[in-house]
């Protein structure tokens, strides 16, 4: 018997999501991947940890996209893209 571990689920999703990161990262789209990967590498940050954040903004639109029922908002997935290291929803 396997216990279900929301854990793994987790893991799954995020690593799944840094994929989709590394994905955009080589086919140059959007611009604004690159151009963060570039920004927070300047200020210090670990490309382990960019790939991480920019996965938490990718989770944020596409629950958004999910929970309203609406297509992908590129713009507004460039615009926290750009607003990094700050995550979207913490400018409360």
């Amino acid at each position: 018997m396997t216990d279900h571990d929301d854990s793994d689920d987790e893991a799954f999703a995020e690593t799944t999501l840094v994929q989709a990161i590394e994905n955009q990262l080589e086919a140059g789209e959007p611009a604004a991947v690159q151009a963060t990967l570039n920004k927070l590498t300047l200020v210090g940050y670990e490309r382990e940890e960019i790939l991480h954040l920019m996965a938490l903004v990718l989770a944020h639109e596409i629950d958004a996209m999910l929970r309203d029922d609406r297509p992908f908002d590129m713009d507004g997935y460039e615009r926290m893209l750009r607003a990094l290291p700050d995550l979207p929803g913490e400018d409360d």
